[in-house]
């Protein structure tokens, strides 16, 4: 029986390698600490603005790491990802790099990590004569050492499936601040339509109708919420079970093109009869923030029903934040197809009839 289990257990377990495997290509290369500064200073390599947050090691932990590249201590690899233009993007690593342009650091490089001055060493045990030193205090030797030390640089190259690029960005995301899952779609699925997003997440009228958690300000969510918009506008028949990926997908068959006029009219004109006739945005009682399966809801729903040309009815709106049939559609499983769907057209039917 055991036997039989086993194999049952294998032979899944093949099916789920070989329905889920990916082309990746990984190039690895052993820089030296001067290397990977001047490349990060010229722009061959790139931290994304999203991980600019990132730099939050004190000079105390900073410190532990110059140590360690001193001592000769392996310090773990520092993961890119290779770009169109043969450019790098930083995918994990964005402190240990942070770290070594602060200690090195001229004026360009201190820029490029919001550091208005250089490291100062401090707190160290092993090495304490080097406490309260800067680079530039170093002797010659000392200089030349620390700047020749090589660090390992694993790259993901341009062979790779491109969504093995959010999965990385996801996995090894180790940081003291995690990102968002839109903040990590920024960084992969760059191009004209990730620029739309941004641009039409500012709008004001959009701006009104969705309530952010204090939090959430900065983090992509305002762009997660335009991007949902448009994927389940354009495509939410095709929804299966996982937000995720539905949202990766949309975003990465359209990065290299940009939102339509007549899209981008539908998000203005549907943004702007919500805010009319929802001034407090899209919320439920006395909460606060806009739940996210209602706004999909309400937004998507409105936008259909002005696509069908018939007149809106407008009054309708308002009743919709509490109605117990809608509520059903976005509360319990709600990121079934029929939860997804029934939401959507629940929302437009409501307004046309």
């Amino acid at each position: 029986m055991a036997t039989k289990k086993n194999f049952q257990v294998t032979q899944t377990l093949q099916q789920q390698l070989d329905g889920e495997r990916r082309l990746v290509s990984f190039d690895s290369y052993d820089l030296s600490v001067r290397q990977l500064l001047d490349m990060f200073e010229s722009g061959e390599i790139d931290v994304p603005p999203e991980y600019q947050r990132q730099f939050i090691w004190d000079e105390s932990r900073e410190s532990q790491l110059i140590e360690s590249v001193l001592l000769g201590i392996p310090v773990p690899s520092l993961f890119m990802a290779t770009n169109s233009d043969s450019t790098w993007e930083i995918v994990d690593g964005v402190q240990r790099l942070g770290t070594l342009a602060h200690f090195l650091g001229g004026a360009t490089l201190l820029k490029k990590i919001n550091r208005s001055s250089a490291l100062k060493i401090e707190g160290l045990d092993k090495l304490s004569a080097l406490n309260d030193t800067y680079y530039t205090d170093l002797p010659k030797s000392l200089q030349l050492m620390f700047s020749t030390r090589p660090m390992r640089v694993t790259v993901l190259n341009d062979k790779s499936d491109q969504n093995v690029r959010f999965d990385l960005f996801e996995r090894l995301n180790t940081g003291g601040i995690s990102l968002t899952n839109q903040e990590i779609r920024n960084c992969v699925y760059r191009g004209p339509f990730n620029e739309d997003i941004k641009r039409l997440s500012l709008d004001k009228n959009f701006m009104a109708v969705i309530n952010l958690k204090s939090g959430d300000s900065k983090n992509g969510t305002a762009e997660e919420h335009a991007l949902r918009f448009f994927a389940f506008y354009d495509q939410y028949k095709q929804f299966d079970h996982s937000v995720k990926d539905f949202l990766n997908n949309y975003m990465q068959h359209h990065a290299l093109k940009k939102i339509s006029p007549n899209l981008e009219k539908i998000f203005r004109l549907t943004f702007a009869l919500l805010k009319k006739n929802l001034p407090k945005g899209v919320v439920r009682g006395n909460r606060g923030a806009t739940p996210v399966n209602l706004f999909e809801g309400i937004a998507v729903g409105t936008a259909l029903a002005l696509k069908s040309g018939k007149p809106i009815l407008e009054a309708n709106l308002p009743e919709l934040l509490d109605d117990q049939d809608l509520r059903v559609f976005t509360t319990g499983a709600t990121n079934t197809k029929k939860a997804v769907v029934g939401r959507i057209e629940y929302v437009r039917d409501f307004l046309v009839n």
